[in-house]
């Protein structure tokens, strides 16, 4: 007797959040915490940023390479006509006050930003400075996040209970439609941990039929946290503060596994400004530390939970974003639909394999050139080749 075949979904990962690779990490915090100088330097461009609450108002929005040594490697190699990196695409938010939920500040407008992205830079001030006020009068970090965390608590709480009335109302109406119970049955479940429990949506117990229910609604607590602390240049530096194992420890106690991150809004504002590679090297050598951007950029990246294959010849080298979990007849899709339609197989070489041996001729050689059909899951870094029945026009198997 054959061996039963597995269900689909016991394979499917778990992803909450919204399925796709046009995904945006938002910038988020108090006024005047470094939002927009962060935002200025990671773009390089010149958003206003300036010592007054609501600064920003309407969002500002860009994209950023994601830095790579693998793709900087394949570049080198290839020489390359066209050469594309991975993009992370990042949203300056105005900053959030204490009763936003309930239209203070800015209020419902900015978290009405916030729904828009599909993660969060949550902004910390660990610097002082009298020139630049702060909204709560004092610093305070951990006071700070625990305000953006409940105002994002809030107005999931106020979200959710008119959905949950609405579902309550399709349940009673479908008799005995097994979904629409399940639907309210779920949401039921997100009212009790955001508003008895007081947690935040990304922190329940969810498996995978729940998960997909939660994603239809894109609560704001659903979203993954990455905790940037801002420094003045001084204590980046010297690597001292006396805030930053107390926002450590709120952080493990609270959200456990986010990363937290220490970087310097001033230190990064001076390094930006210098011209030359020379001038920052010796900067670098100066201070005794380098840029933050680059890890926070990474790290951004993959809280949206992205990764990207290449494609590499002499004509180009891009890196092709997916999201995890993509198998390898939905990342031929991304470089044109008829990739996807008329798949054969997927000739994929580790970027690892790759760089050791030297060449595709040394990887076939060493029998580590792989085909692979459409159950194959894409991994980070894997450099394919797709094999495809042209139809619809289309005459060769094309390498981009």
């Amino acid at each position: 007797m054959p061996p039963k075949k597995k269900d689909a979904a016991e394979n499917k990962p778990i992803i909450m959040g919204r399925m796709g690779t046009n995904l945006k990490c938002g910038i988020v915090g108090l006024p005047n915490v470094g939002k927009s100088t962060f935002f200025n330097v990671l773009t390089k461009s010149t958003v206003a940023a300036s010592n007054f609450s609501f600064c920003t108002i309407e969002p500002n929005e860009s994209r950023v390479a994601v830095p790579d040594e693998r793709w900087n490697f394949l570049c080198d190699y290839h020489k390359p006509m066209s050469k594309v990196p991975a993009f992370l695409n990042i949203m300056d938010i105005a900053g959030l006050v204490k009763g936003a939920s309930e239209g203070e500040g800015l209020g419902n407008a900015f978290l009405s930003h916030i729904s828009q992205v599909d993660a969060i830079m949550h902004m910390c001030r660990l610097f002082d400075g009298e020139d630049i006020e702060h909204v709560e009068g004092d610093v305070n970090p951990v006071r700070d996040i625990e305000i953006i965390h409940n105002e994002l608590r809030l107005k999931d709480v106020e979200l959710v209970k008119k959905q949950v009335e609405g579902a309550r109302k399709d349940a009673a109406r479908g008799g005995a439609d097994k979904n629409k119970q399940f639907a309210y049955d779920t949401l039921c479940k997100v009212l009790d941990l955001v508003e008895e429990q007081e947690k935040h949506v990304r922190f329940g117990n969810w498996d995978l039929k729940e998960t997909e229910e939660i994603n239809k609604h894109l609560f704001l607590t659903a979203k993954p946290m990455i905790y940037l602390l801002n420094l003045s240049k001084k204590d980046y530096v010297r690597k001292k503060n006396k805030w930053l194992m107390k926002v450590k420890e709120w952080v493990d106690a609270h959200d456990p596994g986010a990363a937290v991150i220490p970087f310097s809004g001033a230190f990064e504002t001076e390094l930006v400004d210098l011209q030359t590679d020379d001038e920052k090297q010796a900067f670098f050598t100066e201070t005794g530390v380098t840029s933050a951007l680059d890890k926070i950029i990474i790290t951004g990246y993959k809280a949206l939970g992205l990764i990207y294959f290449f494609t590499c010849g002499a004509d180009e080298v891009k890196a092709w974003t997916i999201q995890k979990g993509f198998k390898a007849p939905q990342a031929a899709g991304k470089i044109h639909t008829d990739f996807e339609k008329g798949f054969i197989m997927a000739e994929i070489m580790k970027y690892t394999d790759f760089k050791e041996m030297g060449s595709e001729n040394a990887v076939k050689a060493a029998g580590a050139y792989r085909q692979k059909g459409k159950e194959y899951f894409v991994e980070d870094g894997d450099i394919i080749f797709f094999r495809f029945n042209a139809g619809a026009g289309l005459t060769d198997a094309k390498k981009k």
